[in-house]
């Protein structure tokens, strides 16, 4: 008789023996919350709704009662060149969004362009 052979079915039949580990709390909350790729859309829909923000003008946003630092951020953008710097200051914005709740501003840009009228006549 082989003493490896005896040796690694005595260890196969001792982790059967054991009982299976239960998973941490931690790891069983994970369906609660929202996947990684929700969470992304979610920030991306933040930062296109500040995008569109910056289409407002002055008095426009000034009624909407924004924080200071959001307004600021978007008077910042409106100063700077389409580039690299542009779109990490449309993902701060994005960030800023995150913080304030997002309806009224949602009702306002829907109101604004629901007001659009074409400046001539669109042929059928």
């Amino acid at each position: 008789m082989d003493i490896r052979q005896n040796h690694s079915s005595a260890a196969r039949d001792h982790r059967t023996d054991m009982p299976p580990i239960d998973p941490p709390d931690d790891e069983m909350d994970t369906d609660a919350r929202p996947s990684r790729s929700a969470r992304k859309r979610a920030a991306e829909q933040l930062q296109r709704l500040g995008v569109r923000l910056l289409t407002l003008k002055d008095a426009q946003l000034l009624a909407l009662e924004l924080p200071e630092t959001l307004l600021e951020a978007i008077i910042e953008a409106r100063r700077l060149k389409p580039g690299p710097a542009l779109a990490r200051h449309y993902q701060y914005i994005g960030k800023l969004m995150r913080g304030i709740d997002t309806a009224p501003l949602e009702q306002a840009l829907d109101h604004r362009a629901g007001d659009w009228q074409p400046r001539a006549k669109i042929p059928k």
